[in-house]
């Protein structure tokens, strides 16, 4: 019997869409998919054709957090576990800092590091069965995969707390109140959705809105001058760019700009 892969790459035009592929788990995270996962990233930041990516699940499940079963089976060192989390966070960096748009299209569970993998992408579309939980406290864990950096800076410092403190469930309103959801679809149309979405970033100017989510991403850390100066640097270079000056050509010569961010509200009430 042929074992399908756990992570799947499809290309749809310029979007790589990442699908994680153990339905039978939830998609749950083993060492197979952490690898699937690093490769379709890397993917995505090194080739010049990618200029969006969507990151969804197979089956009900976006990911239901790491496989608790595979973790436990082997007995290691504890300098052993320290490696082996550590070493997840050199593609999670890159995702989290690709400088690409990232959007997730979530549906049933987003638990443990799926729901911290969600919140690595940069917009969240969710489905009405869509749930969040920082499940970690539950069972005797701290949150990893990154989470102790972008959860307070999605929901706040207090909230987080609340969230990791309680590991209770979030529905999909409360996630978009919070923040964590962008925009909420119907299932029935949540990949279209993010491929429609993602597409709208084929026309735009990739190094711009990449240099920008570098420097946003850095904005919590950074102080104003900093910022200012990274500011200084980034505008010079994007500058200097074929984008810029097809821009400017056709502004000047009263045409349409190539890349326009549609007016109406998609359904469910994003931009």
């Amino acid at each position: 019997m042929t074992i399908a892969p756990s992570v799947l790459r499809e290309r749809h035009g310029a979007t790589l869409v990442i699908r994680l592929n153990k339905p039978e788990a939830r998609n749950a995270f083993d060492l197979e998919m952490r690898q699937g996962i690093a490769e379709a990233v890397f993917e995505a930041r090194d080739n010049p054709e990618v200029r969006a990516v969507v990151i969804t699940g197979s089956g009900k499940a976006f990911c239901a957090g790491g496989d608790l079963k595979s973790l436990s089976a082997e007995k290691r060192p504890v300098f052993a576990d320290r490696d082996r989390i550590r070493r997840l966070h050199v593609w999670f960096r890159e995702l989290t800092n690709l400088e690409k748009p990232v959007i997730a299209a979530v549906h049933g569970p987003a638990f443990g590091a799926g729901f911290i993998l969600a919140l690595a992408c940069d917009f969240v579309l969710a489905a009405p069965s869509a749930r969040f939980c920082a499940v970690f406290t539950r069972m005797g864990l701290v949150p990893d995969l990154g989470a102790f950096y972008l959860l307070p800076r999605v929901v706040g410092l207090m909230r987080a707390k609340e969230l990791v403190f309680s590991a209770r469930e979030v529905d999909v309103d409360e996630a978009r109140s919070l923040g964590i959801v962008y925009d909420v679809v119907p299932e029935e149309r949540l990949l279209d959705e993010a491929l429609t979405m993602a597409a709208r970033f084929h026309s735009a100017a990739t190094q711009a809105i990449g240099i920008s989510k570098n420097i946003l991403n850095r904005s919590f850390n950074l102080d104003q001058d900093t910022l200012a100066e990274l500011e200084a640097a980034a505008q010079a270079m994007v500058m200097k760019t074929d984008y810029h000056h097809d821009a400017v050509s056709r502004f000047v010569n009263k045409q349409p700009l190539a890349f326009q961010w549609p007016a109406k509200r998609v359904p469910g009430g994003g931009k």
